[in-house]
């Protein structure tokens, strides 16, 4: 069985990577992920300030910290619902302990180490993208999103700023970017085609939100990411197959992903690699093991001799009644 799999103009050993997450801090816990047999690894995401916190990117960039708590725009920002035997490494670290990571996981790991920025603004991160390459990232993934509350702004005016962001960071790297996209641009197909032509070499499929919570006992507002279930991968999938053979980009498939059953789901819609994070969360690292034997024995079990003789043939292009994709 040879799972092998190209994403990104890397070769990975296999379609499933480590998605984003404070825990991923951790350098240990990246070894006991390549261990499972992780094909790659995805480091928790350096953030700029986001402006002035109205998404509006008014204010200079932070650059110091990673804030893994008190972001209201960004879920790596936010406390993650996490089992208690679960610790979010991620904070405190400066810009200086970013890089450190970046080296030090490098230098242990054998596989693809993907370091991670977040911004909402075109110049917030630009001199930071080479010196995570310098640092010996694999790859970039860039998330762009921001609570907008300024009334005024038209989203042509938000898109564009999102599309000039990757296009300068794009200037600046010698190695690939992905762009982590959010599923609420009234095009989301539109959106991707100008990332790609912008440079961006992959799309994660898809980035997931904070969202609010009033906690009536305390009259206190807060955000955060639940872990998702397979129920919760619907709307990924659905994109995953309307891009896949009508963008020039390496997809990821991201959310919900709880056994091996989804990840084949997704090789069908036509991903490159499907990114797993609340499974693992839950489960422990050694669980990945278990969701890759999965992939590989159904693959066994059908005489199917890799993912690339399955991927796509369910996505929009191929199939001849693809309307289930886009029913209302």
């Amino acid at each position: 069985m040879d799972l092998t799999t190209s994403y990104l103009g890397l070769t990975l050993k296999n379609p499933v990577v480590v998605s984003v997450a404070p825990v991923s801090a951790n350098l240990d816990y990246l070894c006991q992920l390549e261990d499972a047999g992780a094909a790659a690894v995805a480091l928790p995401s350096l953030f700029d300030a986001l402006g002035d916190a109205t998404g509006n990117g008014n204010a200079p960039p932070g650059r110091d910290t990673i804030v893994a708590a008190g972001t209201g725009n960004n879920p790596e920002a936010q406390q993650y619902y996490l089992p208690s035997s679960i610790t979010a490494d991620a904070h405190g670290l400066t810009t200086d302990r970013y890089l450190d990571l970046v080296q030090r996981a490098r230098a242990r790991l054998s596989i693809p180490v993907i370091a991670s920025l977040n911004s909402a603004t075109a110049g917030g991160w630009q001199n930071d993208g080479p010196l995570l390459e310098e640092a010996g990232a694999s790859a970039l993934a860039l998330n762009l999103y921001a609570v907008p509350t300024d009334l005024a702004e038209t989203g042509a005016a938000i898109e564009e700023r999102y599309v000039q962001a990757v296009r300068a960071l794009c200037g600046q790297l010698g190695i690939p970017l992905s762009v982590r996209m959010a599923p609420h641009f009234t095009n989301p197909g539109n959106m991707a085609q100008r990332f790609v032509q912008a440079g961006a070499a992959g799309l994660v499929v898809f980035n997931r939100p904070a969202l609010p919570d009033v906690d009536l006992r305390h009259l206190s507002l807060s955000s955060g990411l639940p872990l998702s279930q397979a129920v919760d991968m619907r709307e990924a999938l659905r994109w995953v197959a309307l891009l896949a053979g009508r963008v020039n980009a390496s997809l990821a498939a991201s959310a919900g992903v709880e056994s091996a059953e989804q990840i084949i789901q997704y090789l069908y819609a036509g991903a490159q690699v499907v990114m797993v994070k609340s499974a693992i969360i839950r489960h422990g690292p050694a669980y990945l093991g278990q969701i890759i034997d999965g992939l590989a024995s159904w693959l066994d079990a059908r005489g199917i001799a890799s993912p690339d003789v399955i991927r796509g043939l369910m996505s929009f292009v191929k199939l001849k009644d693809p309307s289930a994709y886009i029913c209302a």
